[in-house]
């Protein structure tokens, strides 16, 4: 994979990204524990993963990014971040990128190449979907049949990918839990001392249970 661009060392440490030779090790580890028992879940196959939040703030773009970025560690892999919270899009500034089109803007148009959404981020291995044009009823797109359409070309275009989805707060919209249906797992992200365990069993008792992964705590 070319990569235009490459993210040094400090531009990383300075968002909070992980990387091979980062100094935090810990939140290496938590991430690279995290990528290992995903991949104990799935048996080893690539897979598509909700990560929403169990509160606004909770941090769910912070730990896809980071987990995106874990898989991307594996010199064989490679991953794919599509970033879904078209109320509230932020991985393209996490990123420190400027994308022209994304996720609406392909969902929009039936002749859209998908080739123009996917973005690489600077890190190696690791590509971005943006959300595109700012909407306020995601929903709408997220249950039509060009989402779909969607996920299904995406995997099948790059079939060694891992690829995450990052979704406004389950507790705030019906996103996350409509982009289950379409995807094989999902998980959630709480803020830790912010949300009543009622809270977070109401976000959690939303999944499919089937396909839900667990949940992680942030802070």
């Amino acid at each position: 994979m070319q990569e235009p661009r490459r993210l040094t060392n400090d531009d990383l440490d300075e968002r909070r990204i992980i990387y091979p030779e980062s100094p935090d090790r810990d939140l290496v580890n938590r991430f690279r524990n995290l990528r290992t028992k995903l991949l104990e879940i799935s048996g080893g196959n690539n897979f598509t993963l909700v990560v929403t939040g169990a509160a606004e703030g909770a941090g769910s773009s912070f730990a896809a990014l980071n987990l995106a970025a874990a898989f991307a560690f594996d010199q064989a892999k490679t991953a794919l971040i599509i970033d879904c919270n078209l109320r509230e899009p932020s991985l393209h500034t996490m990123l420190d990128m400027a994308p022209e089109s994304g996720l609406t803007d392909f969902l929009d148009e039936s002749d859209y190449d998908i080739g123009r959404i996917i973005y690489p981020t600077g890190i190696p291995r690791l590509r971005l979907i943006p959300a595109g044009s700012r909407r306020e009823s995601p929903s709408e797109f997220f249950t039509s049949f060009r989402m779909k359409q969607f996920l299904q070309a995406v995997r099948r275009r790059y079939p060694d990918r891992f690829i995450i989805l990052d979704t406004a707060p389950i507790t705030e919209t019906p996103d996350a839990r409509i982009l289950t249906e379409l995807c094989d797992y999902s998980m959630l992200v709480v803020p830790h001392g912010k949300v009543t365990p009622a809270v977070i069993e109401q976000a959690a008792g939303a999944f499919n249970p089937d396909k839900f992964a667990g949940a992680i705590i942030n802070g």
